[in-house]
């Protein structure tokens, strides 16, 4: 397991423009072109801005942005996170989508979605989580909202395996200028609890509803120790995760072992989430 290389893009975005968008991030992305890199991760429905608009904006699986990321993950080398709207059948999904060099992917779907915007009235909330292995670190990805739920997103200790289910948690994000000393103190208390490198990226910016963003991307030790944080501005930042910190840290203090069990019970739905 060597240590990580994680790329943030903090970004402002353009209302509901697919093709801005993702025209805006390739010239992001090969900024970072020439550098050594891992992961770059795009913030939350990257490609329209958080909207409620999914009937005129979602894409089907295997289209437009599908295919954009699967070319700048070849392109760069590195792992591409980022979520944007998705139809399958009749359902839309706030999916976020994992792209690796060659094409491999996985999905997750936001789980908890924003009743306060009405997200859950237009989107289907997701069935499991995703932890995905890339360059020997388990990495649990996750969407904006998510973060105020733990139970989702705790790290369990397989007394089989003796090991944590992951070694990162990434939140993707559209989080509001407004709640933002939310967005800080919960990032921290996800890394603290689950004793993992937690990793947030959101807008800046003001879309067509009036919203403010300020970013606050940040990247949070295992101890909870902020090591990278920006307010407001457009950022490309590159950062390097250490594995040996994170282990000799959970050595040290394996709270984990003493956590409790649990079982999340959720309604399954008949509709396949891959490719339609």
């Amino acid at each position: 397991m060597q240590d990580l290389k994680i790329t943030i893009i903090q970004s402002d975005l353009h209302w509901e423009d697919v093709e801005a968008n993702l025209s805006m991030f390739e010239e992001k992305i090969w900024q970072v072109s020439g550098l050594d890199k891992d992961v770059i991760v795009l913030p939350e429905m990257f490609t329209t801005g958080f909207t409620m608009a999914a009937g005129r904006k979602a894409e089907m699986m295997n289209m437009r942005t599908f295919k954009w990321m699967r070319q700048m993950a070849d392109q760069s080398g590195a792992l591409i996170l980022g979520s944007y709207i998705v139809k399958v059948h009749e359902r839309y999904y706030n999916r976020l989508l994992w792209m690796e060099p060659g094409g491999n992917f996985k999905t997750y779907d936001k789980r908890h979605l924003f009743r306060m915007e009405n997200e859950h009235k237009v989107y289907t909330p997701g069935e499991s989580l995703l932890i995905g292995t890339w360059k020997g670190w388990k990495i649990c990805p996750l969407i904006c909202y998510d973060l105020r739920f733990p139970v989702w997103s705790r790290n369990r200790w397989d007394r089989a395996t003796q090991k944590l289910s992951y070694d990162v948690a990434i939140y993707v994000a559209n989080w509001p200028t407004i709640r933002i000393d939310m967005w800080d103190t919960l990032l921290k208390a996800r890394a603290i609890e689950n004793l993992s490198y937690v990793v947030g990226v959101n807008r800046i910016g003001q879309d067509d509803q009036g919203v403010e963003y300020n970013g606050h991307s940040s990247i949070i030790s295992p101890k909870g120790d902020v090591i990278y944080t920006n307010e407001g501005a457009e950022a490309i930042r590159t950062m390097e995760l250490s594995a040996n910190a994170l282990h000799a840290f959970r050595d040290r203090f394996p709270a984990y072992m003493d956590a409790d069990d649990f079982t999340i019970e959720f309604e399954e739905y008949e509709a396949s989430d891959y490719l339609d």
